[in-house]
C-alpha cells in the first residue's frame, strides 16, 4: 500500500503569487534549486508553467518521498530526482542560477539561516539571483496581528524558530556579495525578496 501523498493548502494559495513573481525574475532556461520543497507541490506547480525552467527540489531526507510522489505523478521533464539537502549537513556541488525558498526561514533556527547565507556561494553561479518567500518583520515589528500570532505559535512550539528581521537577512545577503532588487508584498502578509550577486 502506498503512502499517502502529503498536501499543504498553503502551497495552493500561494503559488500562483509567487508564479507571477518567478515569471519576471527567472530566465527562460534557467537552473534553479529550490531549498526546502516541502511537498512537492510548489515544484510541480512552477515546472508546468515554466517548462524550459529546470528546477531542483531539495529537503532533508525525511521529506523525499513526498516530493517524489509530487514529481513521479506529474512526470515532467524538467524536475530531477529531489536532493537531499539539511543545511547544517553536506551542500550540492553543482551551481545554479538562481536559488528559492519559500516558507523557510522562520521554520530554520537562526543558526540555520546563517549557515544557509554561507553555503548559498559554493552554489550560485556568478550574477544568479535568490529568491525568498516567506513572512519578514520590519524595524523590530510584526506588520500585522496574524504574524504575531503566528510567530507565537511557532515558538511556543519550538523556540528556536520564528519570523525573521528583515534587516538581519538583509545584512548576511549583503554579507555575501547580494544586492538586493526587490521587496514585494505579497498576499496574507508575506513577502518575496529577490537578491542578486554583484557581476
Amino acid at each position: 500500500m502506498s503512502a499517502v501523498k502529503p498536501h499543504a493548502p498553503a502551497t495552493e494559495r500561494n503559488r500562483d503569487a509567487i508564479l507571477s513573481v518567478l515569471n519576471r525574475c527567472l530566465g527562460d532556461s534557467d537552473d534553479v534549486l529550490e531549498i526546502g520543497s516541502g511537498t512537492g507541490q510548489h515544484a510541480v506547480h512552477f515546472a508546468q508553467a515554466l517548462p524550459r525552467v529546470h528546477w531542483q527540489c531539495s529537503d532533508r531526507a525525511e521529506n523525499l518521498p513526498g516530493i517524489e510522489q509530487w514529481l513521479g505523478e506529474a512526470d515532467l521533464p524538467n524536475t530531477p530526482a529531489p536532493l537531499e539537502l539539511d543545511v547544517d549537513g553536506s551542500w550540492p556541488r553543482s551551481r545554479y542560477d538562481s536559488v528559492f525558498t519559500a516558507n523557510t526561514f522562520h521554520i530554520m533556527s537562526w543558526q540555520q539561516v546563517q549557515r544557509t547565507f554561507a553555503q548559498l556561494p559554493s552554489i550560485m553561479k556568478p550574477t544568479a539571483k535568490l529568491i525568498v518567500y516567506g513572512p519578514f518583520n520590519y524595524q523590530g515589528r510584526f506588520t500585522s496581528e496574524s504574524n504575531a500570532g503566528f510567530d507565537a505559535n511557532l515558538r511556543a512550539a519550538d523556540p528556536m524558530r520564528g519570523i525573521r528581521d528583515f534587516e538581519q537577512v538583509a545584512a548576511l545577503a549583503r554579507g555575501i556579495g547580494l544586492r538586493l532588487v526587490d521587496d514585494l508584498e505579497m498576499p496574507a502578509n508575506n513577502r518575496c525578496l529577490i537578491w542578486q550577486l554583484s557581476a
